[in-house]
């Protein structure tokens, strides 16, 4: 009797009545009866449906365990369900998913190579040890450092995403949102070993390596379109220089020419020449340290003790042709002063002399532009491939087998939670204290913030 519900006890008195079988003198005890009956099941079914907490207290551990187990077999028909959806549910995920394949391209670290110029300094003549601090090789701290920021470039980017029609692969709108689709699919990293290596997953088999050995193709592309090398960045300074020389004896030319219709000097003594040999020499230099100078500060600061040094020696020889170039000449020298020469060819001296200045001049940036261009084709295929991707054999993502176990475990545990929190709540609402808590928490947060106005 105990078992029986409450329910199940009102129909089992009300059924007799119903139909008429039992006399009305019996129906008072019988009612009497049903009465004690419910009160007893209701402070059964009140014990039963006590908080964890108290239930909890005093009690061992194993108990606890037992009374959780106890719950989750109540719900077992709901956890297994929730496990089994899951399941379902991550295998048709995981088989949905496309397969990505990743190929991998490795190149050799940049080769630094020694320079040609040391081997034309000797044909500078008297230029020569003035310019032999020039020629020294500045190579980069870390070239594959410089590779790997070329090959993430927006040019090398946005040429593979036109030679491939990435746009359309990715289904893009864009440039930008391509970029950013083609940086996540690509990883560009230097090794251990200072190998660069380049990875592409794509979901194509035989476009992933294609991609791949293109990065390749687009970083020899770059170098030899840009500067990247010591030699190259010599190699563009000097042309530059070169131009502006040549520009500057031309200039002179046509001035010469000018002075002699002008002055019929055609002609200079010796001592004149002298003299002219000299401030050309001394110009020639100075413009040989200043160059050497401006050379080195592209790879150095002004505390390099080769800068110093430069510097110092560039102001010795402005000094020396201040005091050559004075109207009047010192004690002791044994070439004539330039206002010693004879006032008629004072002209055609200082015309003469900018030509000559201007000669050696080109004549020393054509050398070391020569150098400068057989040092960059020296180190121009210094890019070589140690393993050229292949298109791979196997896929690299996803993972069907972690993605099934990982989304039903976390039915399991989420069925198991709900479960958990369920049995929770129903035996909060069934204390009477804890209700009647309920019921006031929830009619303030219903209550408006201010009350309406009288």
């Amino acid at each position: 009797m105990n078992r029986m519900t409450t329910t199940e006890l009102q129909t089992m008195a009300v059924e007799p009545i119903m139909r008429g079988t039992i006399a009305d003198d019996t129906v008072a005890p019988a009612a009497a009866g049903l009465a004690k009956l419910e009160a007893a099941t209701v402070v059964s079914a009140t014990q039963s449906l006590r908080p964890a907490s108290d239930l909890a207290r005093g009690e061992p551990g194993e108990a606890r365990i037992l009374d959780l187990l106890i719950i989750l077999s109540r719900r077992k028909r709901l956890i297994l369900s929730a496990t089994w959806g899951a399941a379902l549910v991550s295998t048709a995920v995981a088989l949905l998913l496309p397969n990505r394949y990743t190929a991998t391209a490795t190149i050799l670290p940049p080769q630094q190579s020694q320079s040609l110029a040391a081997s034309m300094i000797g044909q500078l003549g008297a230029l020569g040890p003035m310019a032999a601090m020039a020629q020294k090789d500045l190579g980069l701290k870390n070239p594959n450092d410089l590779y790997v920021g070329m090959l993430r470039s927006r040019t090398a980017e946005d040429e593979l995403i036109r030679r491939f029609d990435l746009l359309r692969v990715y289904r893009d709108r864009r440039m930008s949102d391509a970029r950013r689709d083609l940086e996540e699919a690509s990883a560009i990293v230097v090794g251990k070993e200072g190998f660069v290596t380049i990875s592409v997953e794509d979901k194509d088999r035989d476009r992933a390596p294609q991609i791949a050995n293109a990065y390749v193709d687009e970083l020899r592309q770059l170098t030899q379109d840009l500067a990247v090398t010591e030699a190259g960045q010599r190699r563009l300074f000097f042309e530059r220089q070169l131009e502006l020389a040549k520009n500057n004896l031309a200039d002179a030319e046509q001035a010469l020419k000018e002075t002699e219709q002008k002055t019929g000097l055609i002609q200079l003594d010796g001592q004149a020449k002298a003299i002219i040999d000299s401030v050309v020499k001394l110009r020639a230099l100075i413009a040989a340290k200043e160059v050497e100078l401006h050379a080195m500060r592209l790879f150095s600061t002004e505390q390099n003790p080769d800068v110093r040094l430069g510097e110092e020696q560039l102001s010795g020889l402005r000094a020396q042709l201040a005091l050559l170039e004075k109207q009047g000449g010192l004690p002791g020298d044994v070439e004539l002063p330039t206002g010693s020469v004879p006032e008629a060819g004072l002209q055609y001296v200082r015309k003469l002399r900018d030509l000559k200045y201007s000669e050696a001049i080109f004549e020393m940036l054509a050398k070391q532009y020569e150098a400068a261009r057989m040092d960059e084709a020296k180190t121009a295929a210094v890019i070589q491939v140690l393993d050229p991707a292949i298109a791979p054999d196997r896929k690299s993502s996803p993972p069907r087998t972690l993605i099934v176990a990982l989304l039903i475990l976390s039915g399991f545990l989420g069925s198991v939670l709900y479960v958990l929190v369920a049995e929770a709540l129903h035996r909060l609402r069934s204390n009477p204290e804890v209700n009647v808590r309920l019921i006031t928490l929830k009619a303030s947060l219903l209550q408006p913030h201010f009350p309406p106005r009288s």
